[in-house]
């Protein structure tokens, strides 16, 4: 198995423990730290990060090309959409759709996850993959799991900031994965003068440096 599917195995975990915090359930119908998400809604998106991987693995090689990790955020239409863009408003609705039975059975549905991807995924050939509402592209497995494992860092801070608990730490291999693969994000989107300068030297650091 690479190191790849450790990190993301490790950062599914932490995404697990997450969505069993007492607070989670407590603010379910609440209103989340992302406009127009409840925590529900999110906890089920990010929960889709690892729910989705058994399915994927479920489904034949796709006849779609293959593109790199920074091509595939080139195209996704969720980058930069407004809230209410059709994109935007699919995705809220998968996250509700996941959540609908409650916090204990969505927090079941990822240990079970959990459970079979660590089982599976050693043997699993670093394939293409997709996930249909992309678009017409696929990328190895392995890109596609630290997409996932970037979604996941994302999304439980946004969790835990909604719900009011502290931010789980990550695993150093996951979150220096994620952390690489936003800095690449964020030099194509503002050149590498500015992320160095955002992180060497705060005379001169621009206002953002955000990956999207």
């Amino acid at each position: 198995m690479t190191d790849i599917r450790d990190d993301f195995l490790s950062m599914a975990r932490v995404a697990a423990g997450l969505l069993r915090e007492p607070a989670v359930a407590m603010a379910w119908d609440r209103p989340s730290s992302l406009p127009e998400f409840a925590v529900g809604g999110l906890a089920g998106h990010l929960a889709y990060q690892v729910l989705a991987v058994p399915g994927i693995l479920g489904t034949p090689v796709p006849r779609e090309p293959v593109v790199s990790l920074l091509e595939h955020y080139a195209r996704v239409e969720w980058a930069g959409a407004a809230l209410d863009a059709d994109i935007n408003v699919r995705i809220r609705r998968s996250g509700e759709r996941e959540a609908a039975a409650g916090p204990e059975a969505l927090a079941a549905r990822v240990d079970a996850a959990v459970g079979e991807l660590t089982a599976r995924l050693p043997a699993e050939p670093d394939r293409a993959v997709r996930i249909p509402f992309w678009g017409p592209w696929s990328l190895t497995l392995d890109d596609l799991l630290v997409t996932r494992m970037m979604e996941l860092a994302v999304h439980c801070d946004d969790l835990a900031v909604g719900v009011g608990v502290p931010t789980p730490r990550f695993p150093d291999g996951a979150l220096a994965r994620v952390l690489g693969l936003l800095s690449a994000l964020a030099v194509r989107r503002h050149g590498q003068s500015a992320v160095l300068r955002a992180l060497s030297r705060a005379e001169r650091a621009p206002a953002s440096i955000a990956a999207f």
